[in-house]
Formats: structure tokens, C-alpha cells, sequence
């Protein structure tokens, strides 16, 4: 560092600035080792292991992240090939992985294994909108039920008023929902191949403001009024979707189950019936899975995702059937959130990752990266399901954790 970037990390470790204000005293690049430095002596530590040079700084500021001082590194592993047959993913695929917990991607790569050799994960989207849900207030319940009636008379000229934000993002629908004086009116959006939660908070805040000026009583409270539902678990995703909602399944033969579980079809079952049905039911959770979250986590870190919606994006449903002696078991993911353009896809580790599925920007047509992204992960889940129920059956769950997840060292 130079002499002056010495004399603004005595500045900021005395308090006389704050860590916000190095971005106005010095390029992206030098402005992060100066704040990494000025925390070094607040603190009193050595940061020498969160420096990264790959980082594009210029790019992450005022985009990603904000008092940048580094980064964090996370092991990245690969599960498969797993093949996926899906509307636009067809194929074998290598799913990345990125996370701490040992086991995790061996137990992918099992799963992955099985379904591969009996033909596959067939993985559908059924349902396709990020939603944003404004609340809005009025005096009364006679103006709650003229409201409801002005917004449906006015859906085209509300969806004028929120597409002129944007060159991508299309209204789909409104969905009103009423308590008393107060009204939440659910947009929906196709988003292309963005997440797009910021295209349609954005687009939504212009149709509020459009209804308020239009409907006299009516005021926004807040432009997310958590019907959206946004980072948090609720039955509005699981019965309406947000994002994508993804179906995959697959037929597992009783040869495969024997060979790589050493389970019966029977045996798995038991335990998702058990586990996954009784056992959530019992516990009043929303997630009738054994572990959609741990793979949803992994995927989403690797690839730049925002790793906050696996809240939602984990939520949803394991199913199996014996048949005759085979296996079939789907996955339901009904509020898959994500992106191949935009937030932290746009960071050169996490566009290598999302190269390695073939899935890396903006899709032709428009929108088919991240529905085919979307099948992808799918068909991950539904491996990590597999291996994890059969695990279970098989009482290997201990024995992989104690191999694979523990310094025995």
C-alpha cells in the first residue's frame, strides 16, 4: 500500500471515516486491501487468507456486495454424470457442488448413479413467475371490495403501467387477497432467464404507484407484504409456486437397487412414508423431503445464486410407489428461484460453473437457460432423495458420515 493508503486506514481504525467512505478515496481493487487492512488492526487479526486478486472488484461494487475486503473460498466438488430428461436439458450432466459438509456430494453421486443407469430424471417446469406481493390499506371494507373489483377492470392498463420498467420482465397475473381493510395484490412475472426479484420489485413499485394515483383511499404500505412470499417458508409458494415449479422422477429397477443400495424397493419406501410423510407431518413442517435443501444449497452456492431463497427453493415434496418390485420415487419443487444472468452469475467462478451445465447468460429463446437449469437441479434433488431414503434403509447414514464427514485425525 501507498503512504496515503496507509494514512486512510489509520482514519478509518481511529473512526474518523467510515469503511463505506474508502470507495470514494480509491479504486475498486486497492479500496478493498485498504478496508481488508484497516479491519486487520480494528481487529486485531491477519486476513491474509480472504485476499483474492481474481475478483473483479470494479464489477462487484455498487452490484454484489458492498465494504468489500476479499473473498471466502468453499470447496467445490462435482456429482455425475446424472442423466436428466427434461424439455431443454437432455442429457448427461456434471452438477456442481459447493459446500463444507462431507458425504453430501458422494451421496449425490450415488443417487446420480442409479438414476443414470435406469434412464434417467424425467424433469418438467409446470408453473413459471417470480411474484412480488405489495399490501395495500383502505378505510374500509366497502373499499376493500371495490378495490378488489377497480384492480381486476384495470389489469391491462396496471400491466402497461409495470412492463414499461423493463425490456424482459412480462406481467402474468394479479392475485388479490384480502384481511379486513387491508388487500395484498400478488404480481406475477415471466423474468427470462434473470431471477428476477429486483425486475419485479422494481415494475411492482411503478404499479403501485400507479394505483394509488388511480384509486383514491388506497395506499401502499409496503411493496413486499410477505404474500410474495419472499426467504421465508410459507403455503403460498407450495400452493401457488414462485420461481419454477419442477416435477422430476424417475423408475428404479429392483437390480439397481440391489446392486447399488442393497435394499429392496420395499425397504425405501418404508422409510419415505415414515420419514418423510408421518415424520413432517408430526413435526408441522412444510417440507416433505428428507434433504432438498442441502442439495439446493450446494447448487446455489456454486452458481452464484441467492443463497437466502434456498428457504423457499428447498420447500416441497418427495413421493415413491412400489412397483412390482421396482422403484418409483419424484421430487415436487414447487418455488425454484433462479438465474442465469444477473446478481452473482455474473462472478467468474460461478460462470465457470454454470458453464460446466451448459447453462452460462441469457438463453435462445429467451428464458430456456434457466428453465433448463431449473430441470437440472431437479434431477439433483431427486438423486440426493434417493441415495439419502436408501441410505437411511440400509442403515449406512452413520458409516458414510464417519468415512466421508469426519477428521478422524
Amino acid at each position: 500500500m501507498a503512504a496515503n493508503d496507509d494514512e486512510i486506514v489509520n482514519r478509518v481504525s481511529s473512526g474518523k471515516i467510515g469503511l463505506h467512505k474508502i470507495d470514494e478515496l480509491a479504486d475498486p481493487k486497492n479500496a478493498a486491501v485498504i478496508r481488508r487492512k484497516a479491519v486487520e488492526k480494528m481487529t486485531g487479526t491477519t486476513l491474509s487468507a480472504i485476499e483474492d486478486d481474481k475478483l473483479d472488484y470494479a464489477s462487484i461494487r455498487n452490484r454484489n456486495a458492498e465494504n468489500v475486503i476479499g473473498s471466502i473460498r468453499m470447496p467445490l466438488g462435482i456429482a455425475g454424470p446424472l442423466k436428466v430428461n427434461g424439455e431443454l436439458a437432455l442429457g448427461n450432466f456434471y452438477i456442481p457442488m459447493a459446500t463444507t459438509e462431507g458425504a453430501l456430494i458422494a451421496s449425490v453421486n450415488r443417487g446420480a448413479k442409479a438414476i443414470t443407469l435406469s434412464g434417467g430424471g424425467n424433469a418438467r417446469i409446470i408453473e413459471n413467475g417470480m411474484s412480488r406481493a405489495p399490501v395495500f390499506t383502505l378505510d374500509s371494507v366497502k373499499d376493500t371490495s371495490k378495490f378488489l373489483k377497480w384492480v381486476k377492470e384495470n389489469t391491462a392498463k396496471i400491466r402497461k403501467v409495470a412492463e414499461e420498467t423493463t425490456a424482459h420482465g412480462k406481467l402474468l397475473d394479479i392475485v388479490s387477497f384480502a384481511t379486513g381493510n387491508n388487500v395484498w395484490l400478488r404480481f406475477r412475472y415471466d423474468t427470462g432467464d434473470a431471477m428476477g426479484m429486483n425486475m419485479a420489485t422494481i415494475a411492482t413499485e411503478a404499479a403501485c404507484t400507479f394505483i394509488e394515483s388511480n384509486f383514491k383511499g388506497a395506499r401502499c404500505a409496503a411493496v413486499s407484504g410477505n404474500m410474495c412470499s419472499d426467504k421465508k417458508e410459507s403455503l403460498v409458494n407450495n400452493l401457488f409456486g414462485r420461481g419454477k415449479t419442477v416435477l422430476c422422477d424417475a423408475l428404479i429397477s429392483a437390480k439397481v437397487m440391489e446392486d447399488i443400495f442393497k435394499i429392496s424397493a420395499d425397504a425405501a419406501h418404508d422409510v419415505n412414508l415414515r420419514k418423510n410423510l408421518l415424520g413432517s407431518a408430526r413435526a408441522g413442517s412444510f417440507k416433505y423431503n428428507a434433504h432438498f435443501a442441502n442439495v439446493i444449497a450446494a447448487i446455489f452456492a456454486a452458481t452464484g445464486q441467492d443463497i437466502a431463497q434456498v428457504v423457499e427453493s428447498s420447500s416441497g415434496y418427495t413421493w415413491t410407489e412400489v412397483r412390482g418390485k421396482d422403484l418409483y420415487i419424484s421430487v415436487t419443487l414447487p418455488a425454484v428461484e433462479v438465474g442465469t444472468v444477473g446478481g452473482g452469475t455474473s462472478l467468474a467462478s460461478q460462470k465457470d460453473a454454470l458453464s460446466i451445465l451448459g447453462v452460462v447468460g441469457g438463453g435462445n429463446p429467451q428464458g430456456s437457460n434457466s428453465a433448463k437449469f431449473a430441470e437440472i437441479i431437479s434431477a439433483a434433488v431427486l438423486a440426493g432423495e434417493l441415495n439419502l431414503i436408501s441410505s437411511l434403509a440400509g442403515r449406512e447414514l452413520g458409516k458414510a458420515h464417519k468415512k466421508l464427514g469426519r477428521n478422524t485425525k
